[in-house]
């Protein structure tokens, strides 16, 4: 199940970082005022929102078994950890203290944002579909 549902995973994530995020979203979803806060939270709502939809249909479609407590798991960790990591600062002090400065300055952050959003988001949430 751990690779059907990391699948379902990678294509949620996608859909909701790319066509389903607003371009005030991606603007504004690192800012430090309420309105960042509103856009960081309304974007993770949208990854949770569509990632359980198409879990949903998985389930239905490929007859996969995920348990409840390992969906809810799944879904918080996403959630949770898709806001942090675009609030920018871990993935900005990543790169200047592991010898990517120059990697920063020339546009290299959207890439570090989404190796980490599937190394820490999608990885350790598969793993809890898979096992809980």
């Amino acid at each position: 199940m751990f690779a059907d549902v990391f699948v379902i995973l990678y294509a949620a994530h996608h859909l909701s970082d790319y066509p389903f995020q607003t371009d005030h979203q991606a603007a504004h979803k690192a800012d430090r005022t309420v309105t960042g806060w509103i856009a960081n939270g309304v974007h993770a709502a949208t990854h949770v929102a569509t990632t359980a939809a198409l879990l949903w249909a998985g389930t239905l479609l490929l007859h996969l078994h995920p348990t409840a407590t390992g969906t809810a798991a799944a879904l918080a960790w996403l959630g949770i950890s898709h806001s942090a990591i675009d609030r920018r600062a871990g993935v900005r002090w990543w790169m200047e203290h592991t010898g990517q400065r120059g990697y920063l300055a020339h546009g290299g952050a959207l890439t570090v944002d989404q190796a980490a959003h599937i190394g820490l988001g999608l990885l350790p949430a598969a793993m809890m579909l898979a096992t809980l």
